[in-house]
């Protein structure tokens, strides 16, 4: 990667791009941002499935699209999708132009019957997420350093990198090509950023923290603060100092507030692809896999082990020292207080087999009149 000194913009060159303004589309009243219009045939092609769509079997029916919407809330103009059974009644009343369907010819003919432009793909939910990058990116700062920023002259800075206001950057951190960094970011010394990461406002990163490539930290996040580390002594409590570091693999993403927390010793790891919902907490000394994924309100205490892609709902806490496999599922709010094995689904607190905690469930609003059962039972024996 190539390394160039901080430049500042001039004053008057605040570098920052404005924010786009949508234009209302005379003819269908929807606001239409710059750059996002396009035809049907345009988003089949980006697809690459041009053979499975309506232009195969009616060329012409090519609409102009505008933007996307959800399936019962679209209007002409949008793009919509149908993912399966449980939305494809849709199909008789949604008034999309174009629709993303799953390979099923019963919704195909339905939509080719309402003169909706269609294409066909295995995962309609996939392709839809694909198709909005299309239609619409998310603001970025252009690049440059803006004059507000505080940066460190021994701060090695990649081509095409982005610094908003009041960034401030201490000594000895890299930061990688094209990085983009939002206002108010602060990030202390020895600090590594990799290529395409995006730093969003108010973000900390603390010494020594190491980002990988295409890593987002959303606003308010903190990575690599101290761990809750202290010893209990007779006088109180002695603070460990936290001398380990936190590393983010690529394509990490963390969510706003929440916090990555480094140990005493050692590291804190986050592989690749993973990630963190908004209000997170990872411990110290924790690690995790490649492209899991933590709702919201979820925290780690330290030392906790998590494999590969495993699934967390929201508000799911886990105790010291706890491992849990890979592919594992754990449903929101549970509590695990030990070890779960790979590929296992659990719920509840302390956390059970998922199948046995909803047959408990199933029964739970049935424990008065149990209740009430077993004390007729009691005196009709005594």
């Amino acid at each position: 990667m190539a390394r160039r000194s901080a430049q500042i913009c001039a004053a008057n060159q605040p570098c920052l791009v404005d924010y786009p303004e949508p234009t209302m589309d005379n003819q269908t009243g929807l606001n239409v941002w710059e750059g996002g219009v396009m035809q049907f045939r345009q988003v089949v092609q980006a697809l690459g499935q041009v053979e499975h769509s309506s232009l195969a079997i009616e060329a012409n029916l090519d609409p102009q699209l505008l933007g996307m919407a959800a399936v019962n809330e679209a209007q002409a103009g949008q793009l919509a999708y149908i993912g399966g059974d449980k939305h494809a009644s849709q199909i008789t009343t949604t008034q999309a132009s174009a629709l993303i369907l799953p390979f099923d010819q019963a919704l195909q003919a339905a939509a080719t019957e309402r003169g909706i432009a269609w294409v066909a793909v295995p995962h309609p939910r996939l392709a839809f997420a694909r198709a909005i990058a299309l239609f619409y990116q998310p603001f970025r700062l252009a690049p440059g350093i803006h004059p507000t920023a505080v940066i460190d002259p021994s701060v090695q800075l990649g081509e095409g990198v982005a610094i908003g206001p009041h960034v401030v950057i201490q000594p000895g951190c890299t930061i990688g090509d094209h990085v983009c960094i939002h206002p108010n970011v602060v990030i202390y010394p020895k600090v590594t950023v990799g290529d395409r990461t995006l730093l969003h406002a108010n973000c900390v990163l603390h010494e020594r923290c190491q980002l990988g490539a295409d890593c987002v930290i959303h606003a308010g996040a903190v990575i690599g603060s101290e761990g809750f580390g202290f010893v209990p002594t007779a006088e109180g409590w002695l603070k460990m100092e936290q001398s380990g570091i936190t590393v983010l693999e690529d394509g990490v993403e963390v969510g706003c507030n929440s916090t990555i927390d480094r140990p005493a010793v050692g590291e804190t790891r986050i592989g690749r692809q993973t990630k963190l919902d908004n209000l997170v907490h990872i411990g110290h000394g924790s690690t995790i896999g490649e492209a899991c994924a933590l709702a919201a309100q979820t925290g780690l205490a330290g030392g906790v082990r998590v494999g590969n892609r495993v699934m967390m709902g929201g508000q799911v806490g886990i105790a010291n020292q706890v491992h849990v496999g890979d592919r594992a599922q754990v449903g929101a709010q549970s509590g695990l207080h030990h070890d779960i094995p790979a590929g296992e689904v659990v719920s509840g607190t302390p956390a059970i087999s998922s199948r046995l905690h909803f047959r408990i469930a199933t029964l739970w609003k049935r424990l008065p009149e149990m209740h009430q059962t077993l004390k007729q039972l009691q005196r009709e024996k005594s």
